[in-house]
């Protein structure tokens, strides 16, 4: 088979890392990668926005498969034309996209069809949030409330102020911060307390497969202090979610999400993202993504057994409940290197040093999220997220502790990184 794969990141490496384990895989490209993915597939120069060059390459090379990697092209409608020119790709459609790309459609969604989550209420512009705040709706001057950009944000566009000063501050900033678009809208809610996990699930409309739980760090520094981040390192481990609670997610909010998108005329059939906070009155979903997360998926994909191919196959096909996906046991930790100035100016073009060491620690995987080639051909840093270090273990302690020494092993100019992840 030849396979397409659809991105650049680190999360994008790693769906590349398990499809060319795959026998029955022939030909691996990535549109349009980078200097680590272009070790394990070939990079095109096509743009994960470039529909129409992505079709016409599929076309043109025979691509029996597509998976969708990132959230922009599958809300610009990547799925819609490909299936339109008799291409098969894996991922949601436009209008089931729309549960990531515009928060209020997602929480207006969850109203619909009685999934729990923090009460919201929705602003056309910031004078009416911050009217909407003074109101008292979500407490007094003092109380925290969670600030959202309606529309997609790359991780950005979620402020969790500590009192309505700061939340006022944070819409006013909005803007500048993500853009006008995606801040056209404004989406205020509760702040939820309690423990913040992940749940991702195979889905081919009807069926569902859940993935191994799995926690990220969101902040940029130790003790989830500085501004929000795309992720900082995550792990898997049992310790996250107990057999009840995964019995109650799936009845109070997996089930409930899966049929009202087939009573709203759209199916889902991708990879469905959980973002869940475990409170005292049960589990609450914080948002929903159609994708793979990053770096959720390196810490994920590390511990997949079953050949990512047939799984594909049974998403497009409708046939998930016939087929048993393995995962082997244990935990697994990824460790993010970001780059100077990451998330507000990341500095690039650095070199780095030490991958070979890092790379020859049993059960390690390093993932390339935003690297490329110096003019000598040395590997330097061309993104805010620079690598992630993946380690597996038997236990999260191990898995930490090998993550970490591979860590050490790896340096370039302005890296930072979190000291603090699985605590």
């Amino acid at each position: 088979m030849n396979i397409l794969v659809i991105g650049s990141g680190g999360r994008e490496h790693a769906i590349c890392r398990s499809f060319r384990k795959s026998e029955r895989v022939d030909r691996l490209f990535c549109a349009d990668g980078n200097a680590g993915i272009a070790e394990v597939a070939e990079c095109v120069a096509i743009k994960p926005d470039d529909i129409t060059g992505l079709v016409e390459f599929a076309s043109q090379n025979h691509i029996d498969l597509t998976f969708v990697g990132g959230e922009m092209s599958l809300a610009v409608g990547v799925v819609d034309q490909f299936e339109a020119n008799g291409l098969r790709i894996v991922g949601p459609r436009k209008v089931a996209a729309q549960l990531e790309a515009s928060k209020s459609f997602a929480k207006d969604f969850m109203a619909r069809h009685g999934v729990p989550t923090a009460k919201f209420t929705t602003s056309h512009s910031p004078a009416f949030a911050i009217l909407e705040l003074q109101s008292g709706d979500f407490g007094d001057e003092d109380s925290p409330v969670v600030v959202k950009a309606d529309g997609l944000a790359a991780g950005k566009g979620v402020v969790v102020a500590k009192n309505r000063g700061d939340a006022i501050t944070a819409i006013n900033g909005m803007a500048g911060l993500v853009g006008t678009a995606a801040a056209d809208k404004i989406v205020l809610e509760e702040c939820l307390v309690g423990k913040e996990v992940s749940l991702l699930m195979f889905a081919d409309g009807k069926d569902f497969a859940l993935m191994p739980p799995v926690r990220d760090h969101k902040r940029i520094g130790d003790g989830d202090t500085g501004p929000n981040t795309g992720g900082m390192g995550t792990f898997t481990d049992t310790s996250l979610l107990t057999a009840d609670e995964l019995l109650e997610i799936t009845d109070k909010i997996i089930r409930p999400t899966l049929h009202g998108c087939v009573r709203e005329g759209f199916r889902f059939r991708g990879i469905l993202f959980l973002g869940l906070m475990m409170t005292a009155d049960g589990p609450k979903l914080l948002e929903y993504n159609v994708r793979f997360g990053d770096p959720e998926t390196q810490a994920i994909l590390v511990r997949l057994k079953t050949d990512l191919v047939n799984i594909c196959e049974a998403m497009l096909d409708g046939t998930l409940r016939n087929l048993t996906i393995d995962w082997h046991p244990g935990s697994s930790a990824c460790v993010v290197l970001a780059s100077r100035g990451y998330p507000s100016s990341p500095q690039t073009g650095d070199v780095i040093h030490g991958l070979d060491e890092s790379k020859a620690f049993p059960n390690v995987e390093i993932f390339h999220a935003g690297t490329g080639k110096g003019d000598d051909g040395s590997l330097v840093t061309a993104g805010g997220r620079v690598l992630g270090v993946t380690a597996t273990g038997d236990d999260l302690v191990t898995a930490l502790s090998t993550a970490y020494q591979a860590v050490d092993k790896i340096s370039f100019d302005g890296m930072q990184y979190r000291r603090d992840i699985g605590d």
